[in-house]
């Protein structure tokens, strides 16, 4: 679900607002207008402190903006452009399917904030400005703008430069999950730094050792926020090498039952009703071989009457009309395949084509979550095998689907 409000579009990119944009629109408000009441009073101070926070975020509209462009002209969808505490986010539907073409989304938010900072920069130094509280708001807008380029181009996720150290390490690699990986652990390492720098900041160890100030108790939230952010990479990097690597053998199970294809529609109803568990599916075979799979609303479908006539190899759907996949394909497949489907579970067959097993969506949270390392219950498992729908939060269709086409 989108947070905050929605103000517009613009280029039909919904826009929104969270409620920490009016924190920080606050702040900046009163800093600076703390700063100018001494020079110009304090309408005008803090009428050019909230405009001073207006152009900031216009320009980190502009920055995202650019991010934003650059995706649709790539036929990526965009999403939403939200402004919030740390500035704005693009939330793009879906990441570029090159490296180089991930490098131009990367680098369009710096490449806008270096314009705006040259622009403003050139107005104030050619241009004739009269204004007084103009030529401060233009300077300040202009330094901004540039420690924002040289800010998002720090090399690690998720800050642009990590999107550009990414796209160069899936270049050089040949992997977009390894180039995910390294841009993720540059990502984590320099927000712990910039959190212990602040750290220092705030318990006054930089003014003992000499060390640069930058902000104290903001580096320390930046810090954090990087921290989050780039463990988030790991984790959805480490889940679809996961998606890659395991395969329907390793997830399928055996909940279905093979019945005898001669039998009448009244012996198969017969047999439903007296068995203790239902399997996922029911196929139908003769003489050795699979008559196909038998749907269980076809046979309510056919009249009572003809129940004792009609058998299951006459209404079975044969295997090569019903959705599948071998047991070596991978699970990411697998997993767009049943989005694809309206059936709760996939039949896996082996090379020879008979039926091996059924994978449904428990069948691949069990077996992922081991591999994460925690367990479901059993009674989770079975509300998720019953609804058809994976756990609130996890976008397990989007991962595999990401992985699957880098």
């Amino acid at each position: 679900m989108q947070n905050g409000w929605r103000v517009g579009s613009i280029f039909n990119i919904p826009l929104y607002i969270d409620p920490t944009w009016f924190l920080i629109v606050g702040w900046i408000t009163l800093r600076d207008g703390m700063e100018f009441q001494r020079a110009w009073g304090a309408p005008i101070a803090y009428s050019a402190g909230l405009a001073m926070a207006l152009l900031l975020f216009a320009s980190v509209l502009l920055h995202e903006l650019g991010h934003s462009l650059v995706a649709k002209s790539q036929g990526i969808n965009v999403n939403s452009i939200t402004l919030f505490l740390f500035g704005g986010v693009a939330t793009i539907e879906s990441e570029s399917k090159t490296p180089g073409k991930m490098f131009q989304v990367a680098i369009a938010g710096p490449l806008v904030s270096l314009s705006l900072a040259l622009i403003a920069g050139a107005i104030v130094f050619f241009a004739p400005i009269t204004n007084p509280v103009l030529g401060v708001l233009l300077l300040r807008i202009a330094t901004l703008n540039l420690v924002l380029t040289i800010f998002n181009l720090v090399p690690g996720l998720p800050l642009d430069g990590g999107q550009v150290l990414k796209a160069a390490m899936w270049k050089r690699t040949g992997s977009y999950i390894k180039g995910t990986l390294i841009a993720a652990r540059s990502g984590r390492f320099l927000g712990y730094g910039i959190a212990a720098l602040g750290l220092a900041d705030i318990f006054g160890i930089s003014q003992q050792f000499g060390i640069p100030t930058i902000g104290g108790l903001w580096a320390v939230l930046i810090g954090s926020f990087m921290v989050r952010n780039a463990d988030r990479y790991t984790q959805v990097a480490n889940l679809q090498q996961i998606l890659l690597d395991l395969k329907a053998q390793d997830v399928m199970s055996r909940d279905f039952r093979v019945l005898d294809g001669n039998w009448n529609l009244r012996e198969f109803a017969d047999h439903a009703i007296v068995a203790l568990d239902e399997p996922s599916a029911y196929f139908a075979a003769h003489d050795g071989r699979y008559r196909g799979r038998v749907d269980l609303n076809q046979v309510q479908q056919i009249e009572r009457s003809q129940w004792e006539t009609q058998t299951l190899s006459a209404i079975a759907r044969p295997l090569s009309n019903i959705p599948s996949v071998t047991e070596t394909t991978a699970l990411a497949q697998v997993i767009n395949q049943l989005e694809q489907q309206s059936d709760r579970a996939i039949t896996v067959l082996s090379p020879a084509g008979a039926v091996a097993g059924m994978i449904d969506r428990s069948d691949i949270i069990r077996v992922v979550a081991g591999k994460l390392g925690f367990s479901l219950s059993d009674e989770a498992l079975q509300q998720i095998k019953s609804s058809g729908q994976y756990p609130p939060g996890l976008q397990l269709a989007s991962i595999a689907q990401a992985a699957q086409e880098m």
